[in-house]
């Protein structure tokens, strides 16, 4: 809730190197996702009716925020709430497939483990322009890929994102240039799979329990 700060890093800027080295990754967090937070704060801070809502409540409903702040709650709390769910989507030593619940997901609605990453890395890598590659599921558990524009949420659309990938130019300029494609597919080598259980746990409590916000 207002005012927004910064979550800290699960881990070191140099954690995740040699996939994204240290120079990346402080330019990422400390500019790029520091802007987005300051932003957000910036067009909320005379709007007192939503100093109360979770960024998840504000990007579940933007119908609801007033037209004149609308686009930039959409833009920088995006851009807040996107980032913060990518840094918790790589780790550093984690496992490199999916196990529990989450994997029986995965091979029910994609048919394997590798069909999925096939998928998903598709969509990272075409995407044109800047923007988002995710694995979300819906109210009913079931799980889907998708790409989004800019700093757009699935949660807008009402669906839970996961995990995501970032396929903004910043995320990856600095280390691999132009090869978005080698960044997206190293990263795949990073994904904490372990989190993303819990996401979908926390997912299907979400379904089971209205009480739980997701």
């Amino acid at each position: 809730m207002y005012p927004f700060v910064m979550i800290p890093l699960p881990y070191v800027l140099t954690a995740l190197g040699p996939t994204i080295d240290e120079r990346s990754m402080d330019y990422h967090y400390n500019k790029h996702y520091a802007g987005y937070v300051d932003n957000l704060n910036r067009v909320l801070k005379p709007k007192t009716t939503y100093h109360t809502m979770t960024l998840e409540k504000l990007l579940r409903n933007p119908q609801k925020i007033d037209i004149e702040i609308r686009q930039d709650v959409i833009n920088f709390g995006g851009g807040v709430y996107n980032h913060e769910l990518f840094w918790h989507t790589l780790g550093a030593q984690v496992p490199q497939k999916p196990t529990g619940k989450i994997a029986l997901a995965i091979d029910r609605d994609f048919g394997s483990f590798e069909l999925l990453q096939e998928k998903l890395i598709k969509i990272a890598t075409s995407w044109f322009g800047s923007g988002w590659g995710w694995l979300c599921c819906n109210s009913n558990g079931t799980l889907s890929v998708m790409g989004t524009s800019n700093q757009d949420c699935p949660l807008s659309q009402g669906l839970y994102p996961l995990m995501t990938l970032d396929v903004w130019e910043h995320a990856y300029y600095l280390q691999y240039q132009n090869r978005r494609t080698d960044f997206v597919k190293a990263c795949w080598n990073l994904i904490d799979w372990q989190f993303i259980q819990q996401r979908y746990k926390q997912a299907i409590e979400c379904r089971d329990n209205t009480h739980v916000e997701c």
